[in-house]
């Protein structure tokens, strides 16, 4: 899973390189036609599309005798019967390629959380870096060490809060960097990668020890250690404008993916 993850997110790295010019939502956009384009391929190679054309003709059929004999309560309602079995049939016609998109579609939809719904740490601002331990943790045990590089300055020692087992230190950017915090624990180093500065990038909040949890947090390598959970950054949310206006990212996604899928059907000779 981990190499996996490592191929995808080097893949995505990429893309967001080639296009770190433009505006984050101009390359979102592109993203998502792209997306929209390779779910309508998925969907044309996966489908029964003779049956769903007989299914959609069964539902226009049953729509227009619903209009036609609307004074007719015996034949509106053999109708509505038929327009229910005729959807029900669409739905499980749909359900193969559904299946075939469904996990690409998440671990893409995860990884594009990492980058257009966090932004880096802002220079000059505080944030706060918290590690989940165990729970055979000793809450009297020495406390874990933190060691930062020169771009990262660490301002306060560890606090313990033994009730949820987490140990937690204040950091705060000094430059921009692209780099890593280093945690003793129990004679073992873990690291942590960190972003900071004003340039929009792949920013990973939590490296965890679960195998689980890294579905959802797959941008870095398991944490290979029975003493700790997770560690997590405190970053900010991404700003993502259009025409000046704030907009979540994930409505941009499905509204361009699904336009796309829409205007380009009847080219890729597919029946949605």
């Amino acid at each position: 899973m981990d190499l996996f993850n490592s191929a995808f997110d080097a893949v995505l790295q990429f893309y967001f390189a080639a296009f770190s010019w433009a505006p984050p939502a101009l390359g979102l956009a592109v993203l998502s036609a792209a997306v929209g384009v390779g779910m309508l391929w998925v969907f044309h190679k996966t489908s029964d599309q003779a049956g769903m054309k007989a299914v959609k003709r069964r539902i226009y059929a049953a729509l227009l005798e619903m209009r036609v004999f609307a004074d007719e309560p015996a034949v509106t309602w053999r109708a509505q019967k038929s327009l229910f079995a005729a959807n029900l049939r669409y739905m499980g016609l749909a359900l193969r390629p559904a299946l075939w998109m469904l996990l690409p579609v998440a671990l893409l939809l995860i990884h594009l959380e990492a980058f257009y719904s966090r932004a880096p740490l802002p220079l000059g601002r505080e944030a706060i870096v918290t590690m989940r331990m165990a729970p055979a943790w000793n809450p009297q045990a020495p406390a874990p060490l933190l060691s930062a590089p020169a771009e990262i300055a660490i301002e306060t020692p560890p606090v313990r809060v033994a009730s949820v087992r987490e140990v937690s230190w204040r950091i705060r950017p000094v430059t921009s960097a692209s780099t890593r915090l280093q945690f003793t624990v129990d004679g073992q180093t873990i690291a942590k990668g960190i972003e900071t500065g004003p340039v929009q990038r792949f920013v990973a909040a939590r490296r965890v020890s679960s195998m689980l949890e890294t579905l959802w947090n797959p941008a870095e390598p398991r944490i290979d250690s029975k003493t700790v959970e997770w560690i997590d950054i405190s970053y900010p949310e991404a700003a993502l404008l259009i025409f000046g206006f704030r907009t979540d990212w994930l409505i941009l996604f499905l509204v361009v993916s699904m336009v796309a899928a829409l205007l380009l059907k009847k080219r890729f000779g597919v029946v949605l």
